[in-house]
């Protein structure tokens, strides 16, 4: 496959990750799905903003980036003569590199939580994390710690492995794009020709 194409279908899978991302961190504001009184009772790593940021603000750029390579010509990048195709390829890795650290920062702050477990109220009406050290992934009965919100650990503990999920496929398809990326910077897409007159393989 050409590295244009590569490119391109590259960002037309992370356009959807990036959305199911910055989704699954919005619904992290309504523990259990229901709406808290207080947002100091949120689980500190959601307003980290892993899936909004991370996952999906940083990874949009790339996105938009990786889906126009496929249109540049040898001449020109999206049309402007000023710039060729290796060189678009060459920021491409560039943007590749942004949302790597993007989706790196989603999986850390997606881990971190589940291994921490989320903020609840606990039997003596104050709130805090009952949890240690992920010890309630294997044992549901610890569950019962949190009295509120009303399934209030499945719901984090749901939506956070969606990101971590999310992240490290980001992650991998954008690693796959900084090296399609310096492919294309030293060999062209395709068999590109002369520049300015030749026709090139997209």
């Amino acid at each position: 496959m050409c590295t244009g194409s590569c490119a391109k279908c590259l960002g037309g899978t992370l356009i959807p990750l990036a959305v199911f991302g910055f989704l699954a961190n919005v619904l992290l504001f309504f523990p259990g799905g229901k709406v808290i009184d207080d947002n100091s009772n949120l689980s500190e790593e959601v307003w980290y903003f892993g899936g909004i940021l991370g996952s999906g603000v940083l990874m949009i750029f790339p996105a938009l980036v990786f889906l126009g390579l496929k249109n540049n010509d040898c001449c020109g990048c999206c049309g402007n003569e000023s710039c060729g195709k290796r060189f678009a390829m060459f920021t491409s890795i560039i943007f590749a590199a942004i949302g790597f650290v993007g989706a790196g920062y989603s999986f850390v702050i997606s881990a971190v939580s589940i291994n921490k477990g989320p903020k609840c109220l606990l039997g003596n009406g104050t709130w805090g994390y009952p949890f240690n050290s992920g010890d309630y992934l294997n044992d549901q009965a610890l569950w019962n710690k949190c009295e509120g919100p009303t399934d209030v650990v499945p719901w984090n503990l749901t939506l956070f492995s969606i990101l971590l999920v999310i992240g490290g496929i980001q992650m991998v398809l954008c690693a796959i794009q900084a090296i399609n990326g310096l492919m294309g910077t030293f060999c062209g897409d395709c068999q590109c020709c002369g520049c300015c007159g030749g026709e090139g393989a997209v």
